[in-house]
This record gives C-alpha cells, structure tokens and sequence, in this order.
C-alpha cells in the first residue's frame, strides 16, 4: 500500500499525517495557508477592509494570525465576538453580522466596544437602538444567489424599498445609517453575481441621499469559493468584476469597501483524514459499492446535504482500479449519505481500516460537528 500521493496536500500536512498519525476522523489546517489566502484577497482588493467570517472557523489558531496581519472580523453571535476579542481582536474591528439578534447580546457587544451592527427589520433596528445607542448600521438586501453551490435563499435581506425606509428610520433613531450589504450566497461561481448585486446597491445608495441619507459603506458579503472537485474563478477575477461595477455605478465616489470572506479563507487550508470503517454491496451482482467512513454529515461534513459540496477523495491507494462508489457515513441515521449521484469512483482494492483524506474542508466542518450523535464525538483539530 502506497501513501496518500503528497502533491494532493500541503508538504506540512503530509508529514504530520506521515509521522503522528493522528486518531481518526480529524482535520488538519495549515495556518500559513490561511495567511496567504489573506494576503492574496488584500492584494487583489487593496481597497477592501477584509472582514473574516468568524463561523467559517473560530479556531484560536486562525484567529490569531489574522489578528497579527491586521485582519477585521464578521461576528455572527456575542461568543464569537468573545472569541475574537480573546484572540487580540480590538472591539472596533469586529462587526456583529447577524441580523437576528437577541437583546441581551445586542447589549453584551456594545459594552465590549462592538459599535458595528447589521439588521434588515424594524424589529432588529429597534433592538439596536435601544442596547447599542449611536452605533453605526447597515441594512442586509436580498440578492440574487444563482451560481452559488450553498444558497443563502431568502432568510437574510430586506427588499430595496423596505431598506429604504428603515435606513431613514435608523438615522431618525438617533443611530449611524453607515451602509448596506448583501450576500450573493456560499461558494459561489459567477463573478457577475456580485456585479448585479452592485449595481441594486448602488440605486438605493442614490435613493437615500435623495431621502437626506448619505451612506459611506457597501459590504459585499461573503461568497468567494474553494476549489473542490471541480475548477472555480481565481479571486482576482472575482476582484476585477467587483471593480469594474463599483467604479461603473459610483464613479470617483467610491464608498468604503467591506467583504466578509469565510470558505475563501479557510477551505483549501485543511483536510480532513477519516478511515474506512466498511466497504459493502447491497448485492451479490451489484456493481456500486456502499463505501462508510468514519465522518458523516452529523460529523460535521453538513454541507454534503444536496451533494452541494463535493469534497475531493483521495485514499491511500490511489492509482489502483476504480469501481463506482456511494459514500456514507457512521451513523444509525440514513440521512447520513454524503453522495451517491456525483459519480464518485474509489480504488476496487479499498478495505475497512484505510484512511481516506477529504480536501479543502478547512472551512465549516468543525463547526458544523455535532456533540454526540450516536455517541461520536467531534472530531479532533489539528493546527499546524
């Protein structure tokens, strides 16, 4: 039996797999890779602020190299925003991105020096007037998330018209209307998504000052992807479409700049190794192997639910003859079948007890483990 094919993965990670053989299933990050994924974004939208989305990955490790290269933060709940301030985080460079709130951790990040928040209802913009006085604000728009392999659907966002009048009842509530913002869905594919979702902002921006409401921020969210099986955009063409609709639809008035990056930053840094815990037919005859590894969608490989995200799978005998495969995970739950449509093809050689790897899964897969499902623990965390 040969290694997994090192090329597949960071030199880093190769030889920790190589020489620890960590217990099964696991993720293993490389945090370097994280930084020049940073830097990379940083250098394709130097007029961006860079806000990293905390729920990506909240692992300490990360977040204190991003803190050290001057890395801004997208909070989703008042843990997170602990989370970051315990990193080094200063509480101005934190923004509470959630739209849906409770009070109290409305008022928590406020008396921690969190001043930035975002709604998109009068409810949550009422909520915020009276927990965090004179913060700064940005409403949440719907937009379009065709291309995008995770959309975000229509549980976030507000219509432009109603964004309007909330934007002017912020300001009239004695808070600071800064901005507005979308989300044109995870992992997406389409660099023209971002430039028609510009393009919205960019009509209310107009229809606000026309209100009395000068907005000085656009937030494009989050979105930019990583490469699974197949082929994606680089985020330099992500960049130059953002750029040319931004400097189209606002000229020499270009506002500030925010984007929220999660699976861009994180995905490609880690992998996860598994192990095969059984290979079955259902079939004397049946030709497609039912292949069980050791993580399943209740380990934390949620975003397989679809078959949205199609992690590649590389196995320690990589090279030998494939048959066609469907993979499955642990549990006592039938849901818990990450693909049998993507045409998935595994070594005909492959037994219980080999390890597997599942690439570029940095992002959301620890997060996403659930406490004790059957009695599996959360898979373990490797940081290098």
């Amino acid at each position: 039996m040969t290694p997994v094919v090192a090329s597949e993965v960071a030199p880093k990670i190769a030889r920790f797999l190589a020489e620890q053989r960590p217990a099964t299933p696991c993720l293993v990050l490389d945090v370097d890779r994280v930084e020049q994924n940073y830097r990379a974004l940083a250098r394709a939208l130097p007029l961006a602020q860079i806000y990293y989305a905390v729920k990506a990955n909240p692992a300490a490790p990360i977040l204190r190299r991003l803190v050290s290269l001057g890395s801004r933060f997208d909070a989703a709940s008042f843990p997170e925003v602990e989370q970051c301030l315990a990193a080094g985080a200063l509480p101005g460079t934190i923004s509470y991105g959630n739209t849906i709130k409770k009070a109290d951790a409305i008022r928590r990040a406020f008396e921690a020096g969190v001043s930035l928040f975002a709604f998109d209802s009068e409810e949550e913009l009422d909520k915020i007037a009276r927990h965090a006085p004179g913060s700064r604000v940005y409403c949440r728009i719907l937009v379009e998330n065709e291309g995008a392999e995770w959309p975000l659907s229509r549980k976030f966002g507000t219509t432009a018209e109603h964004a309007l009048s909330l934007l002017v009842r912020a300001r009239d509530l004695g808070l600071d209307p800064y901005g507005l913002s979308f989300h044109v869905g995870s992992q997406q594919t389409s660099t023209a998504a971002y430039e028609a979702a510009v393009g919205q902002a960019a009509m209310l921006f107009t229809d606000l000052a026309g209100a009395g409401v000068q907005l000085r921020m656009l937030n494009l969210g989050g979105g930019f992807p990583t490469r699974y099986r197949d082929e994606v955009p680089e985020i330099g063409a992500f960049a130059r479409a953002i750029m040319h609709a931004m400097t189209r639809h606002f000229g020499n008035a270009l506002p500030e700049i925010l984007v929220e990056p999660g699976r861009y930053m994180v995905g490609d840094a880690g992998v996860v190794c598994a192990e095969v815990v059984l290979v079955a037919r259902k079939g004397a005859g049946d030709p497609v192997r039912w292949v069980y590894l050791d993580i399943g969608r209740f380990g934390g490989l949620a975003e397989t639910e679809g078959e949205a995200v199609k992690y590649l799978v590389t196995t320690d005998r990589d090279g030998e003859e494939t048959g066609p495969v469907i993979i499955a995970g642990p549990s006592c739950d039938s849901v818990d079948t990450l693909y049998e449509r993507s045409n998935y093809r595994l070594p005909v050689s492959l037994r219980a007890g080999d390890r597997v790897l599942l690439h570029a899964a940095g992002a959301y897969v620890t997060t996403y483990a659930s406490q004790g499902f059957n009695g599996y623990k959360p898979l373990d965390e490797h940081y290098l």
